[in-house]
């Protein structure tokens, strides 16, 4: 993994040896700054209450106008709207027809939901170790991994990068597979030129608050394929239909449905709907302050020995969800939960992006052990998450700038 080093590790923020909160120093915020918050305006509450004034509050024009505004910005030919991210993850294998002694090969750097979802399906998820620069699956791996039970492969767009689309594409057909891109950091990303959510078989969403795009919660799944199209929005509500063409008795009458596949309700609220759909007509400007926010981040930190900056993936342009920087033990007296806590001392309130999955007790029973991906296992003992949001200030920016990098030089060996 190559370090970007340079002398001027202390860019103009605060002196070599400023004395840290946690040691004694005045903290940098007298206010807590959080890693993530969702932004909210009128426009957005006036969408929420021209729902709530009408006939739907569920199964209505909301979701339709949604989903439709989803493949306008994506490219997708269809969108279907559900409950959440996990949910879509879901529904997607379940489209996907994963069942039982099925393998699902996805990365141990995420949220438990991008291998939970085999296991929703009677299918093993199966890790493949990362990029140790990019932090996103390692192609390479993938294929090592890979047997005659492989069904399909979840990537995800760590942390807002684009996955290298075309060597994950070569692998699914080279190796006859199914390509489900865990899209829930990547709303408004494009690679090579073109949007992230029409790569996939199936592309995921979440539009939790801390996403870029907030509707308290939801998810949604992107596809060119009808069939899997048709059995996303059966998987979405109840594995039951109204669609006369898909139905296996005759009709007794208008009011007739069938269940024809066993699921649950992953039905999103109207409410919901119209709170994604005004954030959506506002991802430009989102998309455009994160990246101010990141380049003004990249500026400084990449000058500093002490720390290593995500390496961008070549071909994405990114509007990041996590902006991640990782401890280089070589020219730091000073560990990441150290370096965490010393950040909370300052106000500056940052999380972990992601423990690895397999290291979780429930996946322990299943008979996972650490061991098995080295690279994702290395990352999580160097990295934290630092505060990266819409709504962040000038003056919040650089006062996580002057946190960093005050404990950066105090520590550095």
């Amino acid at each position: 993994m190559s370090m970007v080093m340079s002398s001027n590790q202390n860019s103009n923020q605060g002196t070599a040896k400023e004395l840290p909160a946690i040691l004694g120093g005045k903290p940098v915020r007298e206010t807590k700054l959080y890693y993530a918050h969702q932004y909210i305006d009128q426009a957005d509450i006036d969408a929420v209450v021209q729902v709530l004034r009408s006939d739907f509050l569920t199964g209505g024009p909301a979701i339709e106008s949604c989903e439709k505004k989803l493949c306008e910005i994506t490219g997708a030919k269809y969108a279907v709207l559900c409950a959440n991210g996990t949910a879509a993850l879901h529904i997607a294998c379940l489209a996907a027809e994963i069942g039982e002694g099925d393998e699902v090969i996805t990365t141990p750097i995420t949220f438990a939901a991008s291998a939970n979802c085999a296991l929703y399906c009677g299918a093993r998820p199966v890790f493949a170790d990362i990029n140790e620069e990019t932090y996103q699956i390692d192609p390479a791996d993938i294929e090592r991994k890979i047997t005659e039970r492989t069904r399909a492969f979840v990537a995800v767009d760590f942390g807002g990068q684009s996955v290298p689309q075309k060597e994950l594409l070569e692998i699914r057909d080279r190796h006859g597979l199914i390509y489900i891109e865990d899209g829930a950091h990547v709303i408004g990303t494009s690679y090579c030129g073109r949007m992230n959510g029409s790569f996939a078989d199936m592309t995921t969403l979440s539009f939790h608050p801390v996403k870029t795009i907030a509707g308290g919660e939801g998810g949604a799944v992107l596809t060119d394929n009808e069939e899997y199209y048709q059995r996303l929005l059966l998987a979405r509500s109840h594995g039951i239909t109204r669609n006369r063409a898909m139905m296996q008795h005759v009709p007794d009458g208008p009011w007739y449905y069938e269940q024809i596949a066993l699921s649950t309700n992953y039905r999103i609220t109207e409410m919901q709907a119209a709170l994604i759909e005004s954030q959506l007509n506002k991802l430009q400007i989102f998309a455009e302050r994160k990246k101010e926010i990141v380049r003004r981040y990249d500026e400084v930190f990449s000058k500093i020995p002490g720390l290593y900056v995500q390496k961008e993936t070549e071909g994405s342009d990114t509007v990041r969800h996590l902006y991640i920087l990782r401890i280089v033990p070589e020219h730091l007296s000073i560990d990441r939960k150290q370096f965490f806590e010393a950040m909370g001392a300052e106000n500056i309130i940052c999380n972990v992006h992601y423990i690895p999955i397999y290291y979780f007790p429930y996946y322990e029973k299943l008979g996972y052990r650490k061991g098995l991906c080295p690279k994702a296992e290395k990352l999580y003992e160097e990295i934290f998450t630092i505060p990266l949001y819409y709504a962040m200030t000038d003056q919040d920016v650089e006062d996580v700038i002057r946190a960093v990098t005050r404990i950066a030089a105090y520590y550095e060996k």
